[in-house]
C-alpha cells in the first residue's frame, strides 16, 4: 500500500509540475505574442507613412507645372517629408506626421487657386491616393494603440508581471497626438480671405 500512495503522490506531484511548466510557457507566450502584435501594428504604420512618403514627390511633380511661384509651400512639404522619414519613435512619428499633415494641408488649399490643376486627371489621382493612405494611417494608429494598450496592461497584471520582468518586458509608447492637433480648430479662419 506504501509503494501506491508513493506512487500517487509522485504522479500527483508531476502532474502539478507540468501543469505549472504548461501555465508558465502560455503566458510566457501570450506576452511574447502580445509584443510581436504592437511591432506588427508599428510597422504597418510606418508602411503608410514610407507609402504617403513615396506619394509626395509624385503629387509635387504634377503640380510643379502649374504651381510656378509656389515654392515655400514645396519646401514645406520636402521639409515635412524628410522629418517622417527620420522619426524612430513613436512620439516623433507623430510630431512629424502631424507637420506633413498641416504641409499637405495648405499644399491642397493653395492648389485651390489653380484651376487647370485642380483639373488635372493626375492630380486628383494622387490626391484621392494621399487621402487615402491618411485614412488608413488614422486606422493604423488607433490598431497600434490599442495593441500598446493591451500589451502594458497585460506586463502589469498579476501573475504576468512576474514573467514580464523576468523576461524584461517594459511599457511601450503610445502614438499621442501633438499638442497643436488637441487644440480647437477655428472654423472662422477658413473663411477669412
Amino acid at each position: 500500500m506504501a509503494n501506491g500512495t508513493t506512487i500517487l503522490i509522485a504522479l500527483t506531484l508531476g502532474v502539478v509540475f507540468l501543469g505549472l511548466i504548461g501555465y508558465l510557457a502560455m503566458m510566457y507566450n501570450g506576452l511574447v505574442r502580445l509584443k510581436r502584435d504592437t511591432n506588427e501594428a508599428w510597422s504597418n504604420i510606418d508602411v503608410l507613412l514610407k507609402q504617403r512618403s513615396d506619394e509626395i514627390p509624385k503629387l509635387v511633380d504634377a503640380a510643379q507645372e502649374y504651381m510656378d511661384y509656389e515654392q515655400e509651400v514645396m519646401n514645406e512639404i520636402t521639409q515635412a517629408r524628410n522629418k517622417v522619414q527620420k522619426a524612430s519613435s513613436p512620439q516623433a512619428k507623430a510630431e512629424a506626421d502631424e507637420q506633413m499633415r498641416g504641409a499637405l494641408g495648405n499644399f491642397f488649399a493653395v492648389a485651390e487657386d489653380y484651376p487647370n490643376l485642380k483639373s488635372s486627371e493626375q492630380f486628383q489621382q494622387l490626391q484621392q491616393r494621399v487621402s487615402e493612405i491618411e485614412d488608413q494611417i488614422a486606422d493604423r494608429r488607433e490598431f497600434y494603440n490599442q495593441s500598446v494598450n493591451n500589451y502594458n496592461t497585460r506586463i502589469h497584471q498579476i501573475p504576468y508581471n512576474l514573467m514580464a520582468n523576468a523576461i524584461g518586458c517594459s511599457d511601450k509608447e503610445l502614438f499621442k497626438a501633438t499638442e497643436k492637433e488637441k487644440q480647437d480648430v477655428s472654423v472662422s479662419k477658413q473663411f477669412e480671405q
